[in-house]
C-alpha cells in the first residue's frame, strides 16, 4: 500500500481487557411479538377467504375464478394497507420490534405489494363481473363506481393512493423538496381510509361471515386509533409537558449549526445517544413540517443537542431559530444504541451529519483509552461537524479519530477517499480494528454508502450481528 496510514499515529497500545457489561437488550422479544401479529392476521385473512368458500369458485372456472382470485388480492392488499399504515404511525411494537430501517426498508415493500394487489382486485373484480353478467368491462366498472355503496369513496381513496406511489418512484422523489413528498405522502392515510370501507359495506367475505366483520372493523378502528394516539395524541401530550425550547444555536464547522434545546424533565423521556427525534420548530409558516435530526450528544436530563449539515430549506431554517422558540417533538426512536452492543472494542464509521449520532454514542457508551475508534468521511475538511467533542472524547477518553475528506475513490471500495484508493477497505477496516471479531461497528450515513462500508466490513471478519446501522429516511 502506497496511500497513508489513516491514522496520524499507530493504534495505541491496547490496555488491560476489561468486560463489558452492555445493557440487556429485548429486541428479539419484541421483534417476536412484531412477527407474531403480522403473521397471525395474515392468517386471519386466509381464514376468512377459505371459509367463504372461496377454493371452490377458484377451481369453478370462468367469473367464479376470477372473482376469487380479485376476492384474495382484496383482502390481502386491505390487510397491507392497514400494516402500511401501521408501520408509519410509530407504533411501540413495531418500532421496537423491527427498527427504523427495517421498517423503512418494509414499507417500501409493503408499499409496493398493497397497491399491485389493490390495482389486480380491481380488474379482477370488474373482469369478474362482467363475464358473469355478460357485460363490456367499462359497463361493469362504470355500474361498480355508481352503483356500489362505497365506491365513490374507494375511487377517491384509488386517486390518493395512486398520488403517493407515482410520487415515491425514485425519479420522481429526486425532483420534489422533503417537504412537498412529505405533505403528498399524508395522503396516503386518507386514501386508506376512503379506500377500506366500501369492502366492510359490500365485500361478501365481510358482510356473510360475523366474526370477519368484526375482525375487519377492529382492523380499521385499531389503524385509526394508532395514528390518532401515536402520531399526534402522544407527541402533542409530550411536547407540552417538557416544554421544550431553544437555548441557543451556534456554528457547527464551515457549512454546519447545531442547536441546544432546554425544558422540563428531560430525563423523563428517556432518550438514548444514538436515537432520533422528528422535530417542529414554531417558528412561523411552514412550522408542520418535520424534520428528523438525531441526537448530536449524549442526553443527559437538562438539555438535547441537535446537529445538521446546512444543505436545504429545513436546516437553513435550524441556523435563524432564536432563542425561546418552542418545540414539537415526537420520539425518541430508534435502535441504534449501546443496547445492542456485544463485543468490548467500538469502531464508528459516520459520513457528513451522520457523525452526530455517533459522538453522542461514544459519549454515553462505556470503553477505555485505545478501545474506541471514529471515522469520519467529508467532502472537505470544512464540512466536519461536531469537531469540538469529538476533541474533547480524544483529549479526556482516549478516543481514536480520523477524519477521511476528500473525493470518493473510484476502486472497489468507494466509500473511502481519492486519498486512500491504494487501500481495500477490508485492509483499512482490520488495521484501525484488529481484533474484528471482537468489535461492535457503528454506522451513520447514506444509505448506498452505509451498504459499501458493511461490504467491507464483512471481508474484514466483523460478524454481522456486530454491524449496527439505521436508516430513518423513506
Amino acid at each position: 500500500m502506497t496511500a497513508a496510514p489513516v491514522l496520524t499515529a499507530p493504534p495505541a497500545a491496547v490496555p488491560t481487557r476489561r468486560a463489558v457489561r452492555p445493557r440487556t437488550s429485548n429486541r428479539a422479544a419484541w421483534n417476536l411479538a412484531a412477527v407474531t401479529v403480522v403473521w397471525a392476521t395474515s392468517l386471519i385473512v386466509v381464514a376468512v377467504w377459505v371459509a367463504g368458500g372461496e377454493v371452490q369458485a377458484l377451481l369453478a372456472g370462468g367469473g367464479d375464478t376470477l372473482n376469487a382470485l380479485g376476492r384474495a388480492a382484496g383482502l390481502a392488499s386491505a390487510n397491507l394497507l392497514f400494516y402500511q399504515v401501521l408501520l408509519m404511525a410509530r407504533v411501540p411494537l413495531f418500532e421496537r420490534g423491527f427498527g427504523r430501517d427495517g421498517i423503512t426498508r418494509m414499507h417500501r415493500i409493503v408499499g409496493f405489494w398493497s397497491f399491485a394487489l389493490f390495482t389486480a382486485h380491481i380488474a379482477l373484480q370488474i373482469l369478474g363481473y362482467a363475464v358473469s353478467a355478460g357485460l363490456n368491462p367499462l359497463v361493469q366498472a362504470w355500474e361498480f363506481v355508481w352503483d356500489y355503496p362505497g365506491m365513490l369513496l374507494a375511487t377517491a381513496g384509488t386517486g390518493l393512493l395512486l398520488l403517493v406511489v407515482v410520487t415515491s418512484v425514485r425519479r420522481a422523489r429526486r425532483r420534489l423538496r422533503y417537504e412537498s413528498w412529505h405533505l403528498l405522502h399524508l395522503y396516503g392515510y386518507l386514501g386508506v381510509g376512503l379506500a377500506i370501507p366500501h369492502m366492510l359495506w359490500t365485500g361478501a367475505d365481510f358482510t356473510a361471515n360475523p366474526v370477519a366483520t368484526v375482525y375487519w372493523w377492529t382492523m380499521w378502528a385499531l389503524t385509526a386509533a394508532a395514528v390518532i394516539v401515536f402520531r399526534l395524541g402522544m407527541p402533542l401530550t409530550r411536547s407540552l409537558r417538557h416544554g421544550i425550547r431553544v437555548s441557543a444555536v451556534e456554528r457547527d464547522g464551515d457549512r454546519g449549526v447545531s442547536v441546544r434545546l432546554t425544558g422540563r424533565r428531560l430525563g423523563a423521556l428517556n432518550a438514548r445517544g444514538g436515537q432520533f427525534f422528528v422535530w417542529r420548530f414554531l417558528d412561523g409558516y411552514g412550522w408542520t413540517r418535520g424534520h428528523p435530526f438525531s441526537l448530536a450528544a449524549a442526553p443527559d436530563g437538562r438539555e438535547l443537542v441537535i446537529s445538521a449539515r446546512l444543505v436545504g430549506d429545513g436546516t437553513h431554517r435550524l441556523a435563524a431559530l432564536r432563542p425561546g422558540t418552542r418545540v414539537l417533538i415526537e420520539g425518541p426512536y430508534g435502535t441504534l444504541t449501546t443496547d445492542e452492543r456485544r463485543g468490548r472494542e467500538l469502531l464508528m464509521i459516520g459520513a457528513g451529519a451522520g457523525v452526530a449520532p455517533l459522538v453522542a454514542l461514544l459519549q454515553e457508551a462505556r470503553w477505555a483509552p485505545g478501545e474506541a475508534t471514529l471515522l469520519v468521511r467529508d467532502h472537505t475538511a470544512g464540512d466536519a461537524l461536531r469537531v469540538d467533542a469529538i476533541q474533547r472524547l480524544e483529549r479526556e477518553r482516549g478516543l481514536r479519530h480520523a477524519a477521511l475528506p476528500g473525493p470518493r475513490a473510484a476502486t472497489a471500495s468507494p466509500w473511502l477517499p481519492q486519498s486512500h484508493a491504494a487501500w481495500a477497505g477490508a485492509d483499512l477496516v482490520r488495521y484501525v480494528a484488529p481484533r474484528p471479531a471482537d468489535t461492535d461497528v457503528y454506522l451513520c450515513g447514506p444509505r448506498l454508502w452505509m451498504d459499501a462500508v458493511r461490504t467491507d466490513l464483512r471481508r474484514a471478519g466483523v460478524p454481522s450481528a456486530q454491524i449496527h446501522l439505521e436508516a430513518f429516511t423513506v
